[in-house]
């Protein structure tokens, strides 16, 4: 951009700072007029359709999009590239290691110097710098997730995302967890790679929305460190790593007193890495440990009640807590195969978790748990040209909710929901799929990427209960019968296959289009299947099915790097619990947004970053989630506006200081649109100062302007509830090397 700039001022004898702002100016005008022709192109008309208001209009409109976006870019850099991002290495668009310049759609990629620099407590510290994502903040480590989407609720919302570890998901596809990337080692993660849109061939279900994968460091002789740090509320953490040519050793411990009243958690993380040769093959075999003891706080209710100093730190629950316990181990195994490369992949997984169901009437325990056995096989080209897979898991999952204490409430509650066990069954689910993806050049510049996967699930459901609407000792409930219903023992199978198309348009060496057609997918959880309610006798639903179209815009120059995309999505057979509390599959519903995110180094020692969304989300049919019609109205919990921007200033190789500002827009939190959240800005302050070649200091001030806010506002039961954020808080730490 200088040396635009300089070429500008020279031209027009005017001042560099002032060419500077006039090219801001005119970029700010060319970006206000791409929203405004985004809004035109899926304008929503008076039948109810999200389509342009002309015939044939659609196709102007996205180029006139498209274009003043470029504009709005090209402003900004200089016309020739040096070192271009595009060259970047990936590996979760296709589970094997590709440069960004071949992927037909957007990921984004948090590297290990900024995953350093944030120095994550809760993981949505680190994902707020994606755009198109946000990881929603609950109490302790708690969370749910938006990517593409609004923040979704309920049995099976986590079956949305994928969530991964080194390219193998956290959990088995049908028993996910909203909370599952707690079990990861993101704390301990060389950096997280993002895919936002569906998976589609490569990934399967549950990678609905997105994928998120946290990719865990390598060995690295010599490595020696041990880094520590407190903060406010007793917060205190450790992490040590040691790392020799061929074994390493990372792990990490945290203690939170907790900000609420009866809250706070201990979490511990353990990642052990070996990487040897077996018979001259390349093995890296690495164990993941995970264990969360957690007391939990619960909503606090009344409107505006984070802004009540008298509310803010009380817990209207402090019986609650969760204990999570999760183990992985996965080997990988590189081979050439005849000239191309085959990865084999074996692993164990085994996760358990209890937690206390505050939330629902009479606050039962749910005590859940799988064991999975899992292998991939991945072969590729050498030259990137085409990449086939085969995968298949097996799992042993189950499942007991038990109540204790006496329902409190209404004379109906108390009839319906008696003490005792209320669930008990175990689900075996298979799991195979294959796809295959190729990449095929149609000129010096354009390149077409194809793909298709087919999927095949099986639930084989065992109840260890009696069947039926009856306490656990076969007697009947008054009132009709209990609020639970029990499934006889059966099983559900299901297939889906997902197409992919992609092109990539090379706009010289630095700078490219890319835009895909995509359809994602995700078979039913478990628990939508046989955890039943009210007098639902058999859950008849398919799977979701998403179908994606997105253009993006993308390169870098010598100070600049930057992704532009625009998508619209569909989503059929939305799965959820109406209001006869019964699982159903009718819901309709769409998403269309842009996203950009920007990296501009100002000066040697100056340096910004934007991640910016503007989307949509909407109901596009009448799903009974309400009494009242809800086409049209925006899906609850989701932002039209979300944003991060980062100035980090590093005036000598031993200083860096980092102001970041994180903004979450106003949105609906009911889905009758009756009820909003005003949306919270945020400041946060990190910097660093480097002692000596081995040991350093690190401080944190989060929330620098002490603002009352929600990390989560809900409308429920007739009252407003909300998660609080916490005030401004101050973290210490120091990095030993030894």
């Amino acid at each position: 951009m200088e040396k635009q700039v300089l070429a500008l001022s020279h031209h027009s004898r005017v001042t560099k700072e002032a060419a500077l702002v006039w090219l801001l100016l005119t970029a700010t005008r060319a970006t206000k007029r791409c929203l405004a022709a985004w809004r035109r192109l899926f304008a929503r008309q008076p039948n109810g359709d999200c389509a342009p208001k002309r015939a044939g209009a659609a196709a102007p409109l996205a180029l006139e999009l498209v274009t003043l976006c470029g504009l709005a870019l090209g402003l900004l850099h200089p016309a020739k590239a040096e070192t271009p991002a595009l060259d970047e290495l990936v590996v979760t668009a296709s589970k094997s290691a590709q440069s960004v310049r071949t992927v037909p759609s957007n990921i984004a990629v948090l590297p290990t110097e900024a995953l350093q620099a944030i120095g994550h407590v809760h993981i949505n510290e680190a994902m707020q710098r994606v755009a198109g994502v946000w990881i929603s903040r609950g109490n302790g480590q708690e969370h749910l997730t938006a990517i593409r989407s609004p923040v979704l609720t309920g049995a099976g919302s986590c079956g949305a995302f994928l969530m991964a570890q080194d390219g193998v998901p956290l959990r088995s596809a049908g028993f996910c967890n909203v909370n599952e990337l707690l079990e990861s080692a993101s704390e301990l993660a060389e950096r997280i790679e993002v895919v936002r849109g569906p998976g589609s061939a490569t990934h399967g279900s549950n990678a609905l929305h997105g994928v998120v994968n946290i990719i865990t460091p390598g060995v690295e002789a010599g490595l020696r460190q041990l880094r520590l740090e407190a903060g406010p509320y007793d917060y205190y953490r450790g992490r040590l790593a040691l790392s020799s040519a061929r074994l390493r050793l990372d792990v990490t411990g945290a203690s939170d007193g907790g900000y609420k009243d009866d809250s706070g958690f201990g979490q511990q993380k353990l990642l052990l890495t070996h990487q040897t040769a077996m018979d001259k093959l390349p093995v890296t075999t690495s164990l993941a440990v995970t264990n969360l003891n957690q007391e939990t706080a619960g909503f606090i209710q009344g409107h505006e009640a984070y802004k009540d100093a008298g509310l803010r730190r009380s817990n209207p629950n402090p019986e609650a807590h969760r204990d999570v316990r999760a183990i992985r181990l996965v080997s990988t195994i590189t081979t050439d195969w005849g000239g191309a490369e085959l990865k084999l992949r074996p692993y164990l997984r085994s996760v358990e978790s209890t937690f206390l169901q505050h939330f629902l009437p009479g606050q039962p325990v749910e005590e859940q748990g799988q064991d999975s056995i899992g292998f991939q096989a991945h072969l590729s080209d050498a030259s990137g040209s085409w990449v086939t897979g085969l995968e298949l898991e097996l799992t042993q999952g189950y499942l007991q909710e038990t109540q204790e204490a006496p329902t409190q409430g209404s004379a109906f509650l108390v009839a319906t929901i008696p003490t005792g066990k209320h669930y008990d069954y175990e689900v075996d689910a298979t799991l195979a799929a294959a796809f295959a993806e190729y990449r095929a050049g149609l000129g010096d510049n354009l390149s077409l990427i194809v793909g298709a996967r087919y999927e095949f699930m099986q639930y084989d459901y065992d109840n260890l209960m009696l069947a039926g609407r009856t306490r656990d000792d076969g007697t009947p409930c008054s009132r009709g019968g209990c609020r639970f219903n029990r499934p006889a023992d059966r099983k559900d199978s299901f297939s889906n296959a997902s197409p992919r198309l992609g092109l990539i348009y090379e706009l010289g060496a630095a700078h490219q289009w890319y835009g895909q057609l995509a359809r994602g997918f995700r078979a039913p959880q478990a628990t939508e299947l046989y955890r039943l309610q009210g007098g639902q006798q058999i859950s008849n639903i398919d799977p979701e099915q998403l179908d994606s179209v997105e253009v993006g815009f993308r390169g870098s120059t010598d100070a600049l790097s930057y992704d532009l995309s625009l998508f619209a999505m569909r989503k059929d057979n939305f799965i959820f619990r109406d209001t006869a509390r019964q699982n159903v599959d009718n819901g309709e519903t769409s998403h269309q947004g842009v996203e950009a995110s920007i990296q501009w180094q100002l000066t040697e020692s100056l340096e910004a970053s934007w991640a910016f969304t503007y989307a949509r989300h909407r109901y596009e049919n009448n799903p009974a989630l309400s009494t009242t019609p809800l086409e049209g109205k925006d899906i609850d919990t989701a932002p039209r506006t979300l944003g991060s921007a980062n100035l980090a200033w590093t005036p000598s190789d031993r200083h860096r200081l980092e102001l970041e500002w994180v903004h979450i827009g106003k949105h609906y939190i009911d889905p009758q649109n009756e009820h909003r959240y005003e949306g919270h800005d945020l400041l946060h302050l990190r910097g660093s100062w480097q002692a000596s070649e081995r040991h350093s200091v690190f401080y944190r001030v989060m929330n620098l302007a002490n603002r009352d806010y929600a990390e989560r506002a809900d409308y429920g039961f007739g009252s407003y509830r909300y998660f609080v954020g916490t005030p401004l808080g101050v973290y210490l730490g120091v990095e030993l090397g030894f």
